[in-house]
C-alpha cells in the first residue's frame, strides 16, 4: 500500500478579487457596444443639453446642402431633376434636399444614417424617399467587408430585412473597431458632463443669491437665561411674519431687543470664476465639430487672416462629408433611371461652398484678369 502518496487535490475555484472602478462620471460608457440604443440616447441628450453642439450640427448639415444631379441622357435629365425637386420625403416635405438634411443629422449624431426607397404598388416608380431611425436596425457582418446585411433590431435572432437593395446605409468616419461608423459626439460625453456641472452649480448659486436665506442668532444677556427659550420663539415668529410680508409686496420692519445677529447664509463663500474653464471646454467641443468659433457666435480673439484660413479648412471638411453621402444619392438617381428605361450613371452636383467675402473674390478675379492680360502682352 502506497500510503506515502498524497491524495491528488483539485485546484480551488477562482475568486474575483478586484472589481471595476469608475474613473470618471461617464465610466459606464466603456462598456457600451458602439452605436447601440443607449449610446445614441446619450448623444441626443448632449445635443439637447449643450446648445452650441446642437447649433454646430445644424450648421454642418446646412453647409453640406445644395444638391443637384446630372446624367448622360438628355431625355432623362429633365425628369431626373424634377424627381430630385419633388419626391415625397414624408411629414409634408418634398425634394431630395429635405431628405439629405435629416440624413446628415442622423449621420452626425448616431454615426450612421439609414434611409429607404419606397416604390409604388406596381414597382415602376419611386413613391417616396424616407429616413429611418438608425436604432431600428443592426448590421450583420459577413465573411468579407463587402458582405453585410441590415437586420431588424430587437431581442432574439436577427431577422434580415427583405429588400436590401432599397435600403440606404452610410457610416460616418468608420474605423477598424467600429466599421459601422462613429458619432461626431463620441469624444464629447466627459467634457459635456463637466460643462453641465458648472452650469448647474452656477444656476444654484444665482438661486441662492436671488432667494436669500438668513441666520438669526439671539444671544441672551446676563440673568436672561431662563427666558431665552421664550424670547427665541417670539423672535422667530416676528421674523417669519416680516419675511411673509415681504413676499406679499409690503414692507414690515423687524424690531428686536438685545443682542440679535442677522446674517445671510452663504454670503461669505466666494463664487468661483467659470469663464476660463467654460471656455476651455467649449474650445474642445467646437474643435471636434470643425466649425469656426465666429460662426457659432463666440467672440474669441481671431485675426482676419486666421478667419480666412478657418473658412478654408471648413470648406475641405464639408467637401469630405459630401463625398460620404454621395454614394447613397447616386443609388437613388441610378435606380430612377433604370425604372424609367434609361441606362448610364448619374453624377451628383453640389453647389459651390462660398465662405469668403464677396469683395475679396472680386479682387481675386481682377488680379487673375490682369495677370492674363500681362501674359498676352508679353511677346
Amino acid at each position: 500500500m502506497k500510503w506515502w502518496k498524497q491524495k491528488r487535490r483539485e485546484p480551488p475555484a477562482p475568486v474575483v478579487q478586484v472589481r471595476r472602478e469608475e474613473g470618471h462620471p461617464f465610466g459606464a460608457l466603456d462598456r457600451y457596444v458602439p452605436l447601440h440604443t443607449g449610446e445614441i440616447a446619450l448623444y441626443r441628450a448632449i445635443r439637447e443639453a449643450v446648445p452650441i453642439v446642437d447649433a454646430a450640427i445644424w450648421k454642418l448639415a446646412r453647409l453640406c446642402g445644395g444638391v443637384g444631379v446630372r446624367c448622360g441622357d438628355r431625355k432623362a435629365q429633365a425628369g431626373l431633376e424634377e424627381f430630385f425637386r419633388t419626391v415625397d420625403t414624408g411629414w409634408g416635405q418634398r425634394g431630395v434636399q429635405s431628405f439629405l438634411d435629416r440624413y446628415l443629422d442622423d449621420l452626425f449624431t448616431c454615426g450612421r444614417a439609414l434611409g429607404e426607397i419606397v416604390l409604388t404598388g406596381d414597382g415602376r416608380e419611386i413613391a417616396a424617399l424616407l429616413c429611418a431611425s438608425p436604432e431600428q436596425v443592426e448590421v450583420k457582418i459577413g465573411d468579407s467587408p463587402l458582405d453585410f446585411r441590415l437586420c431588424r433590431a430587437g431581442l432574439g435572432e436577427r431577422q434580415e430585412l427583405p429588400w436590401q437593395e432599397l435600403l440606404l446605409f452610410t457610416p460616418f468616419q468608420p474605423t477598424g473597431d467600429a466599421p459601422c461608423g462613429v458619432s461626431l459626439l463620441r469624444s464629447m460625453p466627459f467634457m459635456a458632463g463637466i460643462l453641465l456641472k458648472i452650469f448647474q452649480a452656477t444656476g444654484q448659486n444665482w438661486e441662492r443669491a436671488g432667494s436669500l436665506r438668513f441666520a438669526v442668532v439671539c444671544k441672551p444677556g446676563e440673568g436672561e437665561e431662563a427666558f431665552a427659550q421664550e424670547r427665541c420663539g417670539q423672535i422667530a415668529q416676528e421674523w417669519s411674519a416680516a419675511m411673509q410680508a415681504g413676499r406679499e409686496g409690503s414692507v414690515r420692519d423687524f424690531v428686536a431687543v438685545g443682542d440679535v445677529d442677522i446674517k445671510v447664509i452663504g454670503a461669505d463663500s466666494p463664487v468661483l470664476d467659470s469663464e476660463v474653464p467654460v471656455r476651455q471646454i467649449l474650445e474642445q467641443l467646437v474643435a471636434r465639430t470643425g466649425i469656426p468659433p465666429f460662426m457659432l457666435g463666440l467672440s474669441w480673439s481671431s485675426t482676419e487672416r486666421m478667419s480666412a484660413q478657418q473658412a478654408d479648412l471648413l470648406t475641405s471638411e464639408v467637401t469630405a462629408i459630401r463625398r460620404t453621402v454621395e454614394p447613397a444619392l447616386c443609388r437613388v438617381a441610378e435606380l430612377w433611371l433604370r425604372l424609367h428605361g434609361f441606362g448610364g450613371e448619374a453624377e451628383i452636383l453640389w453647389e459651390d461652398i462660398n465662405l469668403q467675402d464677396i469683395v475679396e473674390e472680386a479682387k481675386a478675379e481682377l488680379y487673375r484678369a490682369q495677370a492674363e492680360k500681362l501674359r498676352r502682352e508679353i511677346p
